[in-house]
């Protein structure tokens, strides 16, 4: 007999006894547990026991059983697939988060092809094959994958020459997996196919174009169902969407893609954005600079993103004086800067900030919108400083996002500790030592701060760890939209230095890089979206839309329009003969902060009668008190609407 300890309660069994009798026998049979972790390590149910351990229940709804749910519901799909298109080639199929996808060599499918797969994967969750695993040598595997080159090349690199590895079997679908997997398909009914979209074998476009089919998987009905919830409610509030209702840029295949062009009404809101940036950092102390487009491929070399960083930057143009990169970032230009002259300990912390544009090679499948972009700009900044002060410029800059944030009425960010992967030496500089230290630094300084943070590894800058601000979307996804990185490398590929107290040449300058606002494109594309397009009054490219009922009101109307003009208001007005019902229709759309509308009693008493976007509305408004409120509003930069 064996003794098993669950919930911290002993049983003992028969050695050989399976996790998923185990299971049933404490639980019960609708118990949502999918696996089992034995002694820490994730076991199928039928994983079979045979010395005494511990077993903790997974259960579908945690955070470990939706990614086996999820990595099972994958290999559901490369089934149907693989029977609907025998020369499909599946290649890797991975949960993410709320989800999974896998990509597979084939022709290009639409809804329709979707349809279809979704319709045969349903098939089998009915005929509830059992998920069965499936010890096999090196040279078994190879023989089962021989027509398929990606899963050949996953076994060269994962398993090399091992003694083998694991498959995964149900009904004739045989798939290279270490699992775990749910014991069978009926775990599975709970999914939705969701789109497909364009990658690459091992994302570099040098290699072969697969096809990637995303979907979703729960372990319940109620969770499949709040999550299409919301991915309606995430339709409803795409910046795509909105930006074209609003009329705030456009992606013009001829101009390029990725290349975004703000038109009038996105140039207003990017504007307004820029120049609170522009109040917030003179307040702070910063010092703006203008840097040109371009620069030689020596600059790039010396600051190591050639060739860390080189598949992220556009092919270099020969020049008759060198070669010449277009920036893809802001900050050697900015070191050169500081190197521009000797600088004294009394100048320290200098705080150069730029609002500049920088271009970036990515590849077309993987632009979205604004979220993913070729033409990025950003209120970059770059701040020179001794160790001694790197503590509180951290923490100044970890404020000045807190007081943007609050500004434009977010609240659902946390902060992530990005660190350094040892095992990846070709995508980071390699000083240990370096690392290490500067890693614990600001993992000092957070701590200081008392402030909640997660460490993720691998996530940091090539140059140096850094401080994420992380967002969630309205499709729950998580974001990076603000970073504070920690260079210390930049001191000695630019030789920085300063002279200190005692007249030495010191060589210790630290550069903290940061961008609060992450990117124009990216910070705009997540706004409207948590706004649904609904921007505070002082955004607004329309904070006022002026209607009027009738043509014997277009006079007062203009007269309004005037002096909301005059007091700094942007206001257009609709005087056409339009029913007052169209006219609202129409403009909802813009999504104007307010809309006066102008009729007989409006003229009479020199009031105006004001629609908010929720669908409020106060009449009788004297003219001279609605323009007050407003210019307060817009001047104050107020969260909510206060006039209706």
């Amino acid at each position: 007999m064996i003794r098993i300890q669950v919930n911290a309660e002993e049983h003992e069994y028969y050695s050989g006894i399976s996790v998923g009798e185990v299971v049933r026998n404490v639980f019960g049979k609708k118990s949502n547990i999918i696996a089992g972790l034995v002694d820490g390590e994730e076991r199928d149910f039928s994983h079979e026991v045979e010395d005494d351990c511990n077993l903790e229940p997974i259960y579908g709804n945690s955070n470990e059983g939706s990614y086996i749910i999820r990595h099972s519901c994958a290999h559901l799909l490369a089934q149907a697939v693989t029977e609907l298109f025998p020369d499909a080639k599946p290649t890797i199929g991975p949960p993410v988060d709320n989800g999974f996808y896998y990509d597979f060599f084939m022709e290009p499918i639409g809804d329709d092809g979707l349809k279809m797969i979704e319709k045969r994967m349903n098939e089998h969750i009915r005929k509830n094959h059992s998920i069965i695993r499936e010890e096999m040598d090196n040279n078994a595997l190879r023989e089962i994958f021989s027509d398929n080159k990606f899963k050949i090349q996953i076994m060269n690199e994962k398993i090399g020459n091992e003694m083998g590895s694991s498959i995964y079997r149900q009904g004739d679908f045989v798939d290279l997996c270490r699992g775990p997997h749910v014991p069978n398909t009926s775990y599975l009914r709970w999914f939705k196919l969701t789109s497909t979209s364009q990658a690459y074998w091992k994302g570099d476009r040098e290699n072969e174009s697969l096809v990637r089919i995303y979907g979703m998987c729960y372990s319940t009905k109620e969770e499949l169902k709040e999550r299409q919830k919301q991915i309606q409610e995430a339709v409803k509030r795409d910046h795509k969407k909105i930006g074209k209702e609003m009329e705030l840029y456009m992606i013009d295949e001829m101009i390029g893609r990725g290349l975004p062009v703000w038109l009038p009404n996105g140039e207003i809101m990017k504007s307004e954005i820029e120049k609170f940036a522009l109040e917030t950092e003179d307040s702070y102390g910063y010092v703006r600079v203008t840097t040109p487009a371009l620069g030689k491929r020596e600059l790039f070399e010396a600051s190591g993103h050639l060739p860390h960083y080189a598949d992220g930057m556009y092919p270099p143009m020969e020049m008759d004086d060198g070669e010449y990169y277009i920036k893809a970032m802001n900050c050697p230009m900015h070191h050169r800067i500081y190197k521009n002259k000797k600088r004294s300990y009394r100048d320290l912390p200098l705080r150069i900030a730029e609002y500049g544009t920088v271009y970036r090679n990515e590849l077309s499948g993987t632009l979205a919108g604004l979220l993913r972009v070729r033409m990025l700009s950003m209120n970059d900044a770059h701040i020179y400083c001794t160790l001694d002060q790197v503590a509180s410029e951290v923490e100044s800059n970890i404020l000045m996002a807190k007081e943007y944030y609050d500004t434009f009425g977010f609240d659902n960010y946390h902060l992530r500790l990005s660190l350094w992967d040892e095992e990846k030496k070709d995508k980071y500089i390699d000083q240990p030592e370096n690392w290490k230290s500067t890693q614990n630094y600001l993992r000092e300084i957070l701590d200081n701060l008392d402030m909640d943070y997660e460490e993720v590894k691998g996530e940091a800058a090539f140059y140096g760890p850094k401080i994420d601000i992380q967002f969630k979307t309205a499709l729950g996804r998580e974001e990076s939209m603000a970073t504070i990185q920690l260079d210390f490398a930049a001191k000695e590929r630019f030789e920085l230095s300063f002279m200190d107290e005692t007249g030495i040449e010191n060589g210790e300058v630290f550069v903290i890089h940061r961008a609060p606002l992450s990117t124009h494109e990216r910070f705009a594309a997540f706004l409207l979206e948590n706004t649904a397009g609904n921007l505070p009054t002082w955004l607004s490219p329309i904070q006022v839309q002026v209607i009027t009922i009738s043509e014997k009101h277009k006079q007062y109307a203009k007269e309004v329009k005037n002096l909301l003009e005059t007091a700094g208001v942007r206001v257009k007005l609709d005087e056409s003969d339009n029913t007052i019902g169209k006219k609202i229709r129409i403009h909802r759309k813009m999504r104007p902060a307010y809309m006066a509308i102008i009729g007989d009693e409006e003229v009479k008493t020199r009031t105006v009668s004001i629609r908010a976007r929720d669908g409020k509305q106060r009449n009788d408004i004297p003219l001279n008190d609605f323009i007050a409120d407003i210019f307060a509003e817009i001047t104050n930069r107020s969260k909510s609407l206060d006039i209706v």
